[in-house]
């Protein structure tokens, strides 16, 4: 089948333009809260509302309604400036050697460090994230820092999409390698080249090893657990924390100690357990920054 695009791609592609134009024209400070109002607004009337919904009580059990209510109002509203933040992703990136305090980039003194360090003794390293505040920025950071960085990410299945996403994140990060049948040669031969490997990894993978997210039974991907177990590399975890005023800090942990088996090698499903312990507690330091909305747990 030629890969031609019909009219409807042709349709789609514009109103993928306009729908990034119009962010872009707002600027790196009203787009973001424009985007918020819109989600907070139109979110709650969604399907995926009832899905953050029960996510939420069933991780919370403990608050009442009213806070289960405030953490979903808070997500769709960080959902919202995501969405309008990523046209904006090299203006929002600000962070220099001089750190300026008033800066859109706030590191502290070990996190700079941590940095520092990658950059003078790269790789092979793999750094978990999650999809909390901006998401983006943790990959952003590693590039920024003159690093050696491949980076997996989702594809949309709109192409039309895809390839304008796509073309937002090019220029501002590493390698980007496309999850799927390939992703994973791909990735090892990156860390093979002795690269920074990035991926979010606290979604649903239904073949993964069964867990426990947040109190209840999950099945993670296990994708960096193998890769660890196979290169025998450091492990770090990265996020990003959303400030007042259109701010964020961003967060490397040092090498996280992976579970080993009998034999010595990394023990995958400890391992990918103890990743997920990480991003469960910084989903409980600040719940209303991650994406609840989608099934986290079936």
């Amino acid at each position: 089948m030629a890969r031609g695009g019909g009219p409807a791609d042709a349709a789609l592609a514009a109103l993928t333009k306009l729908g990034f134009a119009v962010p872009r024209a707002l600027g790196p400070d009203l787009a973001p809260r424009v985007g918020a109002a819109v989600a907070r607004r139109l979110g709650p009337f969604t399907s995926a509302h009832r899905i953050a919904m029960d996510n939420i009580r069933a991780a919370f059990p403990e608050k009442d309604a009213a806070w289960h209510r405030r953490i979903a109002d808070e997500a769709w509203d960080n959902l919202g400036r995501v969405a309008c933040e990523y046209v904006h992703i090299d203006r929002i990136w600000d962070l220099t050697e001089a750190r300026d305090p008033a800066g859109r980039i706030q590191v502290d003194d070990a996190t700079y460090a941590r940095f520092a360090e990658l950059r003078e003794s790269g790789g092979p390293v793999l750094i978990f994230a999650a999809h909390l505040a901006n998401w983006e920025l943790p990959a952003v950071a590693a590039a920024r820092h003159g690093l050696d960085a491949a980076v997996l990410y989702r594809t949309p299945n709109s192409r039309p999409i895809a390839e304008a996403i796509l073309a937002l994140r090019q220029n501002a990060m590493g390698e980007l390698i496309p999850a799927g049948l390939m992703a994973p040669t791909k990735l090892a031969k990156a860390l093979q080249r002795r690269a920074v490997v990035g991926m979010v990894v606290d979604q649903r993978f239904g073949r993964g090893p069964r867990i426990d997210f947040l109190g209840r039974p999950a099945q993670a991907n296990p994708l960096l657990a193998n890769l660890a177990r196979r290169f025998d590399c450091p492990v770090r975890g990265a996020r990003a924390i959303r400030l007042e005023g259109s701010r964020f800090r961003l967060e490397l942990t040092d090498p996280i100690p992976m579970p080993r088996d009998a034999e010595g090698l990394i023990d995958v499903p400890a391992a990918t357990q103890v990743i997920n312990d990480v991003i469960a507690s910084w989903v409980r330091e600040h719940p209303g920054q991650w994406l609840w909305m989608h099934r986290r747990w079936r």
